[in-house]
């Protein structure tokens, strides 16, 4: 026989867990169509050289790469927003500008798994191309904030800075030659610690002094007032201009819509991936920070660039489903309570009354009510504990005497309470009650 086994990085789901994963996706595309924005999908394999174009560093190693039966050097997608750079490109002449998207999805990278993070996961990406301007770019922050709060996420903070902020401060150290690997060195800081990102820009820069003004322009002052940190990364990348400019801009407006106790001006948020070139923000857990950033993402103007000769500037975020669901999971979050398919289960007492559940069940089903039915007689114990391990509320119960009468008896599992004399109208509006 063959060994049933899995490949590390990787793990099925089961009932329980795809219950909660499809509940959360229901629940953020309900908060993505509320902001007009539209589902798209692409394949899981591009051609590597499509992938490759716009990953760049660790990325690029982590790719799922190899042959396929053709002789063609095709790859898994390791994310979603380069895939959407090939899809703008391929299909722009079919599309609207502005284009507002999103996309949920597996993704798969062949990294060293940990916990909340898995070779194979979902990402929900959300993107709005076509305007380059702090409004397109306050949207995408809004619709981050007001998707987590669907989840009953309140206590988050979204940590936002500006790419092209913090390449002028390094123009202005006369770096930004090595701009690359010293934006990916930040990146890890919250990965590494201070003293080993100091050794490596100390690589980077050649400068020790050079990378102690770099880690001071990354490091947050306490209790320093936002407008006071713009102004002062301002000066020490030179003076004001076009990006401190925008993330005030950004800050302001977020703060005309009551946001601000969860914005953080955070010049240490680098996101490592090379095709940023505005605002960039990563989102914590305020009560489990440990779980890292749920929510990331940045402005990409040049990032279709690659695949067609018009400019298309985008900005968008991603959510890490997996690594939501583990947070969920250990907040122990009340939105993980329902992980049931069903809300009723007909007990079959009597072989000879199957056509009568059946009929039961396909009307409750077209009021709205999901029904199981248990598919054979056996003994109510063992019905019983199929429902218990369904996690089913209610269940029905029918006697030859409320069979002819068109009649049932719903009964609450929990406390084993009695509804009897129903009918299916006054049973459909009963469970939905406490449903």
């Amino acid at each position: 026989m063959i060994q049933s086994k899995i490949l590390k990085g990787f793990r099925d789901s089961l009932p329980a867990q795809e219950i909660v994963k499809k509940k959360i996706i229901d629940t953020l595309e309900k908060q993505f169509s509320l902001y007009g924005f539209s589902p798209i999908d692409t394949p899981a394999l591009e051609y590597t050289e499509v992938l490759l174009g716009k990953g760049g560093g660790e990325t690029d190693k982590q790719i799922f790469h190899f042959a396929d039966n053709g002789g063609r050097d095709v790859a898994l997608r390791f994310d979603l927003t380069v895939p959407f750079a090939r899809f703008m490109a391929l299909h722009r002449n079919e599309l609207t500008i502005p284009f507002k998207r999103y996309h949920i999805n597996k993704v798969w990278r062949g990294e060293n798994p940990q916990k909340g993070r898995f070779r194979e996961f979902y990402q929900c990406d959300f993107d709005i191309v076509g305007p380059d301007n702090p409004t397109s770019d306050v949207e995408i922050l809004m619709m981050m904030y007001h998707s987590l709060k669907s989840l009953q996420l309140s206590n988050v903070s979204i940590h936002i800075a500006h790419r092209g902020l913090f390449n002028a401060f390094l123009r202005h150290l006369h770096v930004d030659h090595n701009s690359v690997e010293i934006l990916r060195t930040v990146d890890k800081i919250r990965k590494v610690g201070v003293n080993q990102t100091l050794e490596s820009l100390n690589e980077s820069t050649g400068s020790e002094k050079v990378s102690q003004d770099i880690l001071s322009f990354i490091t947050p002052v306490e209790d320093e007032n936002p407008y006071d940190t713009i102004r002062r990364l301002s000066v020490l990348a030179g003076g004001e201009e076009e990006h401190s400019n925008r993330l005030r801009n950004i800050y302001s407006t977020l703060k005309s819509l009551d946001m601000a106790d969860n914005i953080i001006i955070d010049p240490s948020i680098t996101r490592g991936l090379d095709y940023y070139t505005g605002i960039v923000y990563e989102t914590f857990l305020t009560d489990l920070p440990s779980i890292g950033s749920i929510c990331s993402g940045g402005r990409y103007n040049d990032l279709a660039s690659l695949y067609m000769k018009e400019k298309l500037p985008g900005v968008g975020s991603s959510i890490g489903l997996d690594r939501l669901i583990a947070a969920l999971e250990e907040l122990g979050s009340p939105f993980l309570d329902s992980t049931r398919s069903s809300d009723v289960i007909i007990f079959n007492t009597d072989n000879s009354h199957i056509d009568y559940y059946q009929r039961i069940a396909l009307r409750l089903r077209e009021l709205g009510v999901r029904v199981d039915l248990y598919l054979e007689k056996k003994k109510i114990t063992s019905q019983f504990k199929y429902a218990q391990a369904h996690n089913i509320p209610f269940g029905i119960f029918i006697s030859d005497e409320e069979k002819s009468l068109g009649q049932f008896t719903l009964r609450r599992l929990s406390d084993r309470t009695d509804f009897k004399e129903m009918q299916i109208e006054s049973a459909a509006v009963k469970i939905g009650e406490e449903v």
